[in-house]
Order: C-alpha cells, then sequence, then structure tokens
C-alpha cells in the first residue's frame, strides 16, 4: 500500500522552495563532480553522470528526504589505484558491487552501529568537513594561480554579500541562485578575467545511455573489484548516516536509516550502469539544500534532473559560471557547517568529550578520510566509556559478629574484574578476619563471563583458606549468568537465593 500521506509531504507540500533549492544544488554539484573525477582519474562525465543518476534515483529509495547524494571525494580517492591498475570499466564492476554489499548492509542492520557514534564524533565529523570545504575552495584564491586576481576576490566577497544580506530583504529565490544568477550575466558582459566551470574540465555532451561494464565474469575480476567495493561501500555508508544524522538535526526530523542504506545500495547500482562512479550523501550539498529551503525528495530529485538538464541543453551556458561564486557558496556552507559553539564547550564539556570531537577532527584533516577519523573518535569513545564504567565500582567490607559482609556496587565486567578481586581479600590478610563470609551483590551487576570468573575466583580463595562463603543479592541477569557459567557455585541455596528456572 502506498503512503498518499508521506507522498504529498515528501513531494508535493514544498514544491516551489524545493525546486529553486534543487537549481541550486545543481550548479553547486558541477565543480565538484568535475574535480571529484579528476581525483578518481577518470573523464569528468564519470562523476557528472554519477551525480545525476544518484541524485534521481536516491530521491525515491532514500530514506532521508531532502539530503543530497552524488559522486563524492570519499568515494573517489578509494577507487584511485582501480582506476590506475585496471582501468574505468573496472570501476563500473566494483561500484555495481558496492551497491549490493550496501543492499547487504540494510538488510543486516548493520544502520544500528551509528548507535555507537557519539555525540563529541559527530561534532568533530561536521568540524573536520566544514574545514575540508574550505580548504578545497583555497586553489581558487590561490594569488599565483592562473585566472585568480582582483576580481576574483571581488567577486568572492560580493557573493558572501548577496548570499548573507539578500534573505534580510526577502526569501522568494534562494540568495545562493541569485548571486550566481547575477556575477554570472556580469562575467558575461564585463568578460571578467576570472575561472569558470569550463576551466575545471570539459563538460559532457548528450546524455548518458544504459551499458554493463565491459568486464571478464571470472572470479579474477571479482577478487580484484571486491576489496575495493566493501571499502567504497562502508565509507559511503558511513558519510550517508552520519549526514543524514546531521540533516535530521537541522530540519527537526527524523530519516529511516535502514531504508537510506538500501537507497544508497540501489543508486550506486544504478550510476555504475549509466558510465558513473559511486558515491553518497553529501554534506555540504545537504546543507545548501536545507539553507536554500529544500525539505522534501523533490529538492533532491530536481537537482539530478536540473543537472541533467545544464549538461545535455545549457552545457555553454554553464561553462560560463564564473568559479568565484561557487567558491563563495562553498565558504558559506563551511562556515555554516561548522559547529561553533563547539568551540567555547572545549572548556565547558568533560575533557574526554573534548578530545574525542578534536581527535576526530585532526585525523580527518590530517588524513582527508573521513572514515578514519570517525573510526578515531569512536575507538577512543569507546575507550573513555569503558574506563569510565569501570572507576563506577566499589567493596565496602562490614563485620558483623562472626560474619564478614562485603557489600559490593558497581557494574562487573571484564576491564573491572581485577579490581573486584583484589577488593575482596583475602579475607586471612583483614585485621579481623572472620570464618564466614557473605558477598552482598544486589547492587552490583554481572555483565560476562569474566565477572563471573572473577566471582568464582574469589570464591573458591576463600573456602580453600577454610572459610563459609554466601553470595546474596544477585539480580536475574546476573543469576543466570552464574547459573550458565559458574564453576564453584550456582544460584539457588548454595548463594542463599531460591530456585530460579
Amino acid at each position: 500500500m502506498l503512503d498518499r500521506a508521506a507522498i504529498r509531504r515528501d513531494w508535493f507540500s514544498n514544491i516551489r522552495a524545493d525546486v529553486l533549492a534543487g537549481l541550486v544544488v545543481a550548479l553547486a554539484l558541477i565543480p565538484e563532480a568535475i574535480g571529484f573525477s579528476i581525483i578518481a582519474g577518470v573523464d569528468p562525465r564519470v562523476g557528472l553522470y554519477a551525480s545525476v543518476a544518484i541524485a534521481m534515483v536516491i530521491a525515491f529509495t532514500g530514506g532521508r528526504p531532502g539530503m543530497i547524494s552524488a559522486a563524492t571525494a570519499a568515494v573517489a580517492v578509494v577507487v584511485v589505484p582501480l582506476v590506475r591498475d585496471h582501468g574505468v570499466e573496472y570501476l563500473f564492476a566494483a561500484t555495481i558491487l558496492m551497491g549490493v554489499f550496501q543492499g547487504v548492509a540494510a538488510l543486516l542492520r548493520l544502520d544500528l552501529l551509528m548507535q555507537f557514534v557519539s555525540r563529541s564524533v559527530i561534532t568533530g565529523f561536521v568540524n573536520a568537513l566544514a574545514i575540508l570545504i574550505f580548504m578545497a575552495q583555497l586553489p581558487q584564491l590561490d594569488p599565483t594561480a592562473d585566472g585568480i586576481g582582483w576580481v576574483t576576490y571581488a567577486m568572492v566577497a560580493a557573493a558572501l554579500a548577496m548570499i548573507y544580506l539578500i534573505p534580510k530583504l526577502t526569501t522568494a529565490v534562494p540568495s545562493p541562485l541569485i548571486a550566481i544568477i547575477v556575477l554570472t550575466a556580469l562575467t558575461i558582459w564585463l568578460g571578467a578575467p576570472v575561472n569558470t566551470v569550463s576551466d575545471m574540465g570539459e563538460l559532457p555532451e548528450g546524455l548518458p545511455y544504459f551499458a554493463l561494464p565491459d568486464v571478464p565474469l571470472t572470479w579474477e575480476t571479482l577478487a580484484i573489484i571486491a576489496p575495493y567495493s566493501a571499502t567504497m561501500a562502508a565509507v559511503g555508508l558511513l558519510e550517508s548516516l552520519l549526514t543524514a544524522q546531521i540533516v535530521d538535526d537541522m530540519t527537526h526530523t527524523s530519516s529511516n536509516k535502514r531504508r537510506e542504506s538500501g537507497g544508497q545500495g540501489v543508486a550506486n547500482i544504478v550510476a555504475a550502469m549509466f558510465g558513473g562512479m559511486g558515491g553518497c550523501a553529501m554534506i555540504g550539498q545537504s546543507v545548501i539544500n536545507v539553507t536554500s529551503g529544500g525539505r522534501g525528495r523533490l529538492s533532491t530529485f530536481t537537482a539530478g534532473l536540473s543537472l541533467l538538464i545544464l549538461l545535455a541543453l545549457l552545457g555553454d551556458l554553464v561553462g560560463q559560471v564564473p568559479m568565484p561564486a561557487l567558491v563563495a557558496i562553498m565558504i558559506m556552507v563551511s562556515i555554516g557547517t561548522f559547529s561553533w559553539n563547539s568551540i567555547p564547550n572545549l572548556s565547558k564539556h568533560p575533557w574526554q568529550s573534548s578530545v574525542v570531537m578534536v581527535t576526530t577532527v585532526v585525523v580527518v584533516v590530517a588524513t582527508h578520510n573521513l572514515a578514519l577519523g570517525v573510526l578515531a573518535g569512536v575507538i577512543l569513545s569507546g575507550v573513555f566509556f569503558t574506563h569510565k564504567v569501570m572507576t563506577m565500582f566499589e567493596v565496602v567490607r562490614e563485620r558483623h559478629g562472626d560474619k564478614a559482609v562485603y557489600r559490593a556496587k558497581g557494574q562487573i565486567f571484564y576491564a573491572s574484574v581485577e579490581r573486584f578481586e583484589a577488593a575482596l581479600g583475602p579475607e586471612g590478610a583483614m585485621p579481623d578476619p572472620a570464618d564466614h563470609v557473605v558477598i552482598d551483590v544486589s547492587k552490583a551487576h554481572f555483565w560476562d563471563i569474566s565477572a563471573i570468573g572473577a566471582l568464582d575466583k574469589v570464591v573458591e580463595r576463600m573456602r580453600r583458606h577454610g572459610r563459609s562463603v554466601k553470595v546474596v543479592g544477585l539480580n536475574r541477569a546476573s543469576a543466570d549468568l552464574v547459573d550458565k557459567f559458574a564453576l564453584t557455585d550456582k544460584t539457588g541455596v548454595e548463594s542463599g537465593l531460591a530456585p530460579h528456572p
């Protein structure tokens, strides 16, 4: 059954703003796609056709309305050795397999792993991406490069002024679109000596066409492309799911991460069959879309369709769009993307959170690899969390008549078992050793077999030295683990509990 309400909401509730926002995104996609094609070592049309196909397909299959997906640098850098050693046809085959892997990931619900990415890692990811977006504009601002002079800087300043000031007067048309139109008209009219989109690379002529990769269907081919496909799929999903979370926060809405994972797979398969490279969600273009008013699937579809029309029918005009206008838009994106309040929060937040955020930023910026930065942040978050839980633990010994009562409080797991064992005896080393010992764990929780093994060790050690030991207060989950894995005691009479099923 079609969800008519969802279709109306995602496609027809914001038509005017979605169409205009999609047009802005389409123009911003052109230099990016050409640049990513150059990174991958392929013809510019490979990146441009990929952006067309991925944007148009993901509009239907994706799980985050209003998010823009296209050819990206994150995927392009992965395939450089594949294209160099085996050619572009192997890239197309690898992209199809990438899509298959992403579909499998959706079936296995690997999107749930995003729950282990902390807010500090997401903030670091956003800040690092903002820095990379800004750094990517620096070659277009290099005064020693051809075609860059005072006119370039004047146009960038004028475009930024229009982008930020026009919304104070009207929001009927996205200010980035106005900036592009005005500066393009001035460039053509005055013959301004600035770099244009056509200087980035030759724009394709004609429409993309369907074709399967021209590679042998052998195990050898699979062995060549599989490692690249797996890496592309992982990087693409990671960036897409993180970007989806960011767009969720910007729009105060939720998204279907599982559908997004599968939708990315479908979009990449289609892109490869129409001569495109792999891609994923783009935070920069997604921010442009959202800030320009785009909210629904129509904005994403319009971006892809507009890009196709611009390339097929208006290639000459698009080639004359001045790069300073697009540079200004990307600078606006980097400024808007960066989490500025994260700077004062460095001194306000727990130092562990700040270290995780800064580490993520440093690793991403140093390696230009978003996956490595996020992985470093997740690992560091895990280390800090483990240490925190490990230290949330104490044991207090009390003497009551002929008994010594050890009251354990906190989390007992593989990282805290040594402290647990050391805190519970040996009883004979105490100033007032008792013959009868009670271990009260009513305020403790045993998480794994390492914890159960530690309890075994403590009980066995005390009994070996002639003391009677009784364990009391095991909660249901801990008692289940004792039943399954303990050697010296089980729940029931031995540990002072009634038998439990």
